[in-house]
């Protein structure tokens, strides 16, 4: 089962960005959007696990205190847009304990630099500037573990485990 560890956005957060992704629509900002229900912080993936409750107990004793997450500015990745949290030391902070605690219990994941940023769109093209990020934060007091899979030709996310704030 493909897998990743991730902050699931608040549904508030959620429609705040997705009506920025509406703005760069209109201004003709075009590519693949993400679906505003697959919005998400990813603090690792690991790719394809074979035993999800092994994952659950690396993570399910960390502890972190309720930290912010606001939304900064608009970046591109590669061929991606995002939209970057501001800086944060709790999200830097918990995807350190993560990768750690993943790291002790030997499961394997992406040793990529961790990069805060939500992925809005993929293959993008087209002028963004002067459009302004939305305005938006939430109180993160819990991260997920989180199952990824391709259905009808689309892919869903699905909460498997929560891991709450100590």
């Amino acid at each position: 089962m493909r897998m990743f560890i991730a902050i699931d956005l608040s549904e508030e957060l959620k429609k705040t960005i997705a009506s920025g992704m509406h703005d760069l629509k209109l201004a003709g900002v075009k590519g693949r959007f993400v679906p505003m229900a697959n919005l998400h912080q990813t603090l690792a993936f690991l790719g394809d696990v074979k035993d999800k409750t092994l994952v659950y107990e690396a993570l399910k004793d960390i502890r972190f205190k309720p930290f912010r997450l606001s939304l900064a500015e608009y970046q591109a990745v590669g061929g991606a847009l995002t939209i970057a949290p501001k800086g944060n030391q709790g999200l830097s902070a918990l995807a350190k304990d993560v990768r750690s605690a993943l790291d002790q219990a030997g499961i394997d994941y992406d040793h990529k630099p961790f990069v805060t940023h939500i992925t809005l769109m993929r293959d993008c093209s087209g002028n963004r500037k002067g459009i302004k990020v939305p305005k938006g934060d939430m109180t993160v007091k819990t991260f997920e573990i989180m199952k990824s899979e391709e259905r009808d030709g689309k892919r869903v996310y699905t909460v498997l485990y929560h891991v709450g704030a100590g």
